[in-house]
């Protein structure tokens, strides 16, 4: 039995295992894609949750799908070789190049199999889709399959990014457009984007306020610092502690983070994708406290890594990461920021950039945020 027979009949039963569970986890309700749908699809659904491929598989009974996954899994040893065995996941490097991501993805797509791409390339942090990858378009329209958007909603409020736990809510997902081959054929790869992305387009603080339904926890804030770090009354990096539903620093700031996916009071953010717009602007223009002498801000105990194109590992080394002005310092080693062609985190505490010398990882203790060195790179880039 080859591969794909394997992984298609393997498809069903995972369907028969995870429905109930998956129901049950996240009060989760799913449209299903129509069976008139011949020949293969390529399924661009927006991404919330780490549990999005199952959730998103519900709606194929009856059409088996590979997903497009971060290549970090390829790294996982006896894990690693379950995937592969169940559902053959195609690989896609965080950061660096996709162009082998995209050929295998067109190699299914015209052997015809179906491939489930999340085209923002990473879960969302503050409930906002995020824009697509500019080939996308060119993706669909040349693959000669039936594009389908999908779209997941409440996935963020139930199981934010840097939540640990699933807080009870209502989390529904469904078909969105279909795009037959013909249609494509017919629209510009820009147009084909503009269509994706209007159509997974999630905002999960205007979605609450209309349905108003609460998403319960007694932890629901704890976390919360690997996504904001930059207190707004201080302006210190890092000083935030979260415990239960709330969110502090050592200089007197205090919020609680409702069951509504919102703060209370509601000055001066109402939301988390408020918090985050606020600190980055005050990180792009250098509005935060910090020592112009020194560096801007840093965390012990990262790990830095060599990754190599057949998924080898190389430990480099382990020590302090430091974000000075223009460059990166880790373990001896310094990353210049105008160097770094791309740069990416993995959950939560893992960065990952490539640039001229190769690809690496930082990971640093769970718990730490290691965003604020992805949002000032890119602040600096735009600057």
């Amino acid at each position: 039995m080859d591969a794909y027979a394997r992984h298609n009949k393997i498809w069903p039963i995972l369907q028969l295992v995870f429905r109930p569970w998956m129901s049950r986890k996240f009060g989760y309700t799913f449209d299903t894609l129509s069976p008139a749908i011949e020949g293969p699809v390529l399924l661009v659904p927006n991404h919330v949750t780490a549990w999005d491929p199952l959730l998103v598989s519900l709606s194929l009974p009856h059409k088996q799908i590979y997903f497009v996954a971060s290549e970090h899994i390829f790294r996982l040893g006896v894990v690693t070789k379950l995937l592969n065995w169940t559902v053959g996941p195609i690989p896609r490097p965080k950061a660096g190049s996709g162009v082998e991501t995209v050929k295998q993805c067109l190699r299914h797509l015209r052997a015809g199999h179906s491939i489930c791409l999340f085209a923002e390339g990473e879960q969302s942090w503050d409930g906002l889709t995020a824009p697509i990858f500019p080939a996308t378009g060119k993706l669909a329209r040349s693959s000669g399959a039936t594009l389908v958007t999908y779209r997941l909603e409440g996935g963020y409020l139930s199981l934010p990014r840097w939540g640990r736990k699933v807080r009870k809510g209502n989390v529904h997902g469904g078909p969105v457009g279909v795009y037959t081959p013909e249609r494509l054929r017919a629209m510009t790869p820009q147009e084909i984007n503009a269509a994706i992305q209007r159509d997974i387009f999630e905002d999960a603080a205007a979605r609450e306020r209309e349905t108003k339904v609460p998403y319960r926890s007694r932890t629901a804030a704890e976390s919360m610092e690997r996504a904001v770090y930059l207190c707004p009354d201080c302006r210190k990096i890092s000083t935030l502690r979260t415990k239960g539903d709330r969110v502090f620093c050592a200089c007197g700031f205090s919020r609680r983070y409702t069951e509504f996916g919102c703060f209370d009071p509601p000055e001066p953010f109402e939301t988390v994708a408020g918090w985050d717009r606020w600190q980055k602007e005050r990180l792009a223009a250098g509005d935060f406290a910090h020592d112009a002498n020194d560096a801007l801000f840093s965390d012990g105990g990262v790990t830095l890594t060599r990754l190599w194109s057949d998924h080898r590992t190389e430990a480099l080394g382990k020590g302090r990461l430091e974000q000075v002005p223009d460059r990166l310092r880790c373990a001896g080693r310094d990353f210049p920021l105008d160097a770094i062609d791309s740069m990416a985190l993995v959950r939560n505490h893992i960065l990952l950039l490539h640039d001229r010398e190769g690809y690496y990882e930082l990971r640093g203790p769970d718990g730490v945020c290691m965003k604020k060195y992805l949002d000032y790179r890119n602040a600096r880039k735009e600057r």
